[in-house]
């Protein structure tokens, strides 16, 4: 018999519930609701497991024991949503619940993999939609489902055997390779807005319909028909509508394409797209060796450009009165941002003239400065929670999002740095040497210290708006330290930005910290490097006088360049011009002190160096009881543990003579 606590319920048709903030699970009695139909439950960021209790409770309720009654009898529609912890959803084959469920959504939630119990019993499941489950790595077996959406999926690897599948929608899902077992697909919906190839499952798969979303560069692939390098892998489809996106419109640039009979409709120009003279280079390696980076970025860079260039199109010509295509001014910009040489003497050497080469290189700064913002802006929670996984990994810097650096860029020729006749800019860089938070100001008006106060970064931060991610962990006392950056001794010591310690006798815990957090700020120092040798004109060596906005311009535009190479060539880091989904939670760093927070964290460093010195003992205890037969591999292995164990216990030792670095500035 049904308790008398849920008796009020039982005719409940429609439920949500929101703001589950302490719940581990979900409430118990919700599948002995049985009028139930529609079920949301939203925000329960406590909740890691689902398991087979939010089904099985109402197997003993059927009219005789030995008959199971299946859980949620009547329930169609179920969305479960900003579950942002939930990683298991145990639920097995024979388990029966779910029998007229039609439409699942999930969102924003850590799943792996999704129970055999829903393909298997959920067999009214027509339509799933699964947004933002960035773990979820395959999607197979489901032989009711006629429509499936999926949205940031980024770890998704494999769709197979969905024999009744209808309709199909993919936005941002980039590590997909696998697509197959579709035979019923009639509309294919593909949305990757920094797409540059056409996927080579679509070779597989047979949709009557295609819509695509794409890069630019890609489109104008799409749009050269049979002469182009995509066009075998979708000319089969019957009806094709291709799109790339300019501004908030996604569908400004097209190509529309049907089969029978054949007609192929584009505003795109084709050939001012066309292989450019100045880049015309057959062996790949001498054109990343020329222009500093893959023809794949270079056409994703000329993708941006594109818009803004239409307007002049033929205005700009060889010397003998050719017209310069689009990878011609590209290519005569990014000669120019390599150079320190004057424009007369590039423009002599691509054969055209020295105002050809200004007005080129004006106008793609300009249009890159407007159109690649997205590749400097601040990182969202999910690239940040990476950002500090590498930190971790590569520095031992647990829940770093950051180094903080300054760096002087002259403007004009032969101007003198003492003078005051530089731009001082403020970056923020990540482990892999992007820049994030581009921030500049006057040298005559500004030092290290003021720009920082003067930034957004600043203004963000002690606001709690930005690095107020997940904090860590570092006392068995619950204490916590929140998300920092990390500079050098000229910036002030704040809660989140940490600085080293500067006394003269070091304690292990205060050393220990600073080792680490000198290797942690090598990124900024080889990111300017980097940044320096490659964009010679911010030198100042030029004979050209440059206003200061048009440098502040050009800064950026090399600093997005920069961003864009790194990108591009990292296949698990395509660029997004999605908007970015930042923490909603606002930091309260009242509650903060910045000298009790660097305090705990050099003494966790400590600690958790020492745990590693003895796991590391331990294992070397074990490898001297093996046989004494051992091979050379595992004499090898040990003697490498050996090796670090012995880099462990002096570690302390050196970092005690450790002196911490002079202000990451570099004067050009």
């Amino acid at each position: 018999m049904m308790s008398s606590s849920i008796m009020p319920l039982k005719s409940l048709r429609i439920l949500f519930i929101t703001d589950l903030a302490c719940c581990t699970q979900l409430p118990d009695g919700l599948c002995q609701l049985p009028y139930l139909e529609i079920i949301q439950i939203d925000r329960a960021p406590a909740i890691k497991r689902i398991g087979p209790e939010f089904i099985q409770s109402y197997h003993h309720y059927g009219p005789c024991p030995s008959q199971m009654v299946a859980a949620f009898p009547r329930l169609h529609n179920m969305n479960l949503v900003r579950m942002v912890e939930w990683e298991e959803w145990e639920w097995e084959e024979q388990m029966q619940a779910f029998p007229v469920l039609q439409k699942l959504m999930l969102q924003r939630c850590k799943l792996k993999c999704l129970p055999p119990g829903l393909a298997s019993q959920a067999r009214a499941l027509n339509k799933l939609c699964i947004y933002h489950v960035h773990s979820l790595i395959s999607l197979e077996n489901f032989p009711s489902l006629v429509d499936l959406e999926l949205d940031e999926n980024l770890d998704l690897e494999m769709i197979t055997n969905l024999l009744r599948l209808q309709k199909l929608t993919i936005e941002n899902c980039p590590k997909l390779k696998v697509l197959e077992g579709i035979p019923a697909l009639h509309r294919f919906v593909l949305a990757y807005n920094d797409m540059e190839t056409i996927p080579k499952y679509m070779g597989g798969i047979n949709p009557r319909h295609l819509e695509l979303y794409c890069s630019l560069a890609l489109l104008v692939s799409i749009a050269a028909g049979q002469s182009g390098p995509e066009w075998d892998k979708c000319s089969h489809v019957e009806h094709v509508k291709a799109y790339a996106r300019e501004g908030g419109n996604s569908r400004k640039w097209y190509v529309l394409y049907i089969v029978d009979p054949y007609n192929l409709e584009t505003n795109v120009s084709r050939s001012f797209m066309s292989r450019g003279t100045l880049t015309s280079f057959e062996d790949a390696d001498r054109f990343e060796y020329v222009f500093k980076m893959s023809r794949k970025t270079f056409s994703y860079i000329c993708s941006l450009v594109y818009v803004p260039s239409l307007e002049v199109m033929n205005s700009y010509t060889f010397d003998d009165g050719r017209l310069l295509s689009l990878e011609d001014r590209v290519a005569i910009a990014l000669k120019r941002l390599y150079s320190s040489e004057p424009p007369e003497t590039i423009g002599s050497s691509v054969s055209v003239s020295e105002s050809t080469v200004l007005l080129v290189s004006e106008r793609f700064v300009d249009a890159v400065y407007k159109r690649a913002k997205n590749h400097g802006r601040w990182p969202d929670s999910s690239k940040m929670d990476n950002i500090k996984s590498m930190f971790d990994k590569i520095h031992n810097m647990h829940n770093c999002c950051g180094v903080i650096c300054t760096t002087h860029i002259p403007f004009g020729p032969n101007l003198d740095h003492e003078k005051n006749d530089s731009i001082l800019v403020q970056l923020v860089i990540d482990p892999e040497m992007r820049f994030r938070a581009i921030w500049w100001g006057r040298v005559s008006s500004m030092n290290q210290s003021s720009i920082l106060h003067e930034s957004y970064l600043f203004k963000e931060c002690e606001k709690g708006a930005w690095l107020n991610g997940g904090k860590l962990k570092v006392a068995v006392d619950g204490s916590e330290v929140g998300e920092y950056i990390v500079g050098d001794a000229g910036y002030p010591l704040l809660p989140w930005l940490l600085t080293p310690y500067h006394e003269e006798d070091l304690s292990d815990s205060k050393a220990e910290f600073n080792r680490r957090h000198n290797a942690a700020t090598t990124c900024a120092q080889k990111a300017l490097t980097r940044f320096k040798d490659t964009w010679k004109y911010l030198q100042g060596e030029t004979s050209c006088p440059v206003s200061p906005d048009s440098l502040v311009a050009t800064i950026h535009a090399c600093c997005y360049l920069h961003n864009i190479v790194i990108d591009m060539e990292d296949d698990g880091a395509m660029p997004s011009v999605e908007e970015p989904d930042y923490y909603g939670e606002v930091r309260q760093l009242a509650n903060e002190d910045a000298v009790r927070a660097r305090d705990m964290l050099s003494l966790y460093f400590l600690k958790i160096m020492s745990s590693e010195s003895v796991d590391m003992e331990n294992d070397l205890e074990v490898a001297a009881t093996g046989s004494g037969d051992e091979d050379k591999e595992e004499k090898k292995h040990r003697q490498e543990h050996q090796r670090k164990r012995d880099m462990m216990m002096t570690r302390i030792t050196l970092s005690k003579k450790y002196f911490f670095l002079p202000h990451l500035v570099s004067r050009w």
